[in-house]
């Protein structure tokens, strides 16, 4: 079987006008990602992204700490679902849950978990949404899909977000909604998911794990937004 490398982004700029961008420590988390691989002696037959801005710059991150330039392909597949307009959507029929003036990162996830579970359950008026949850799951399942449709004895490299890696994960485990919402608040920025597959299957070897920040000096780079 196949090996694939599938990365959550480095740190984006969480609570600036432009959330979708790397932080400066985002940037570094991805350097040392790929010069992890490379102290691994990983190299990676092609690499696969979504089209957002902290994909394309966590990938470039990862290749130049890597010291690789394997060819490159973009899925919007790959793509993070808009929380914006799902948590706009939930508001609208929701709306004692808005936010305060000043929000704290704890009202802005606990807003995003109520909002993914109405999303998923269904319970968002139609006409509010960009895309349903099943839109969502079978995009995700489509990216999926295509790249493991590439045979070759290096792995390949996926760097996606967290919504839609813990999709993923629910395609490869068979996990419900609930669980997928979990795991979207768990994906750590960089974190390391790693699967075997063939054409017909997929297995899931390890999830979320850091061994690029695993150290007491960058305990402090260790992020989830």
């Amino acid at each position: 079987m196949s090996e694939l490398y599938l990365v959550r982004h480095g740190q984006a700029s969480f609570g600036a006008k432009n959330y979708d961008k790397l932080s400066e420590l985002g940037h570094q988390q991805a350097f040392w990602l790929g010069d992890y691989f490379k102290s691994r002696n990983i190299s990676f037959a092609k690499a696969f992204r979504g089209d957002m801005v902290r994909h394309q710059e966590t990938t470039a991150g990862i290749l130049r700490g890597l010291g690789q330039s394997p060819e490159i392909s973009i899925d919007t597949g790959f793509n993070e679902f808009d929380f914006k307009n799902i948590g706009d959507s939930y508001q609208t029929v929701n709306p004692q849950s808005r936010l305060p003036k000043n929000p704290q990162p704890a009202d802005f996830y606990r807003l995003l978990k109520q909002a993914m579970y109405a999303w998923s359950q269904d319970q968002l008026p139609m006409d509010t949404l960009d895309e349903s949850w099943v839109d969502f799951k079978n995009r995700v399942n489509g990216a999926m899909q295509a790249a493991c449709h590439t045979k070759s004895k290096q792995p390949i490299l996926i760097v996606s977000s967290g919504g839609a890696i813990s999709m993923l994960m629910s395609l490869v485990l068979g996990m419900e909604a609930k669980q997928v919402i979990e795991l979207n608040m768990q994906v750590r920025n960089t974190s390391i998911s790693h699967f075997y597959y063939n054409q017909d299957n997929i297995r899931l070897s390890s999830f979320n794990n850091i061994p690029h920040l695993d150290s007491p000096e960058r305990l402090d780079s260790i992020t989830f937004s």
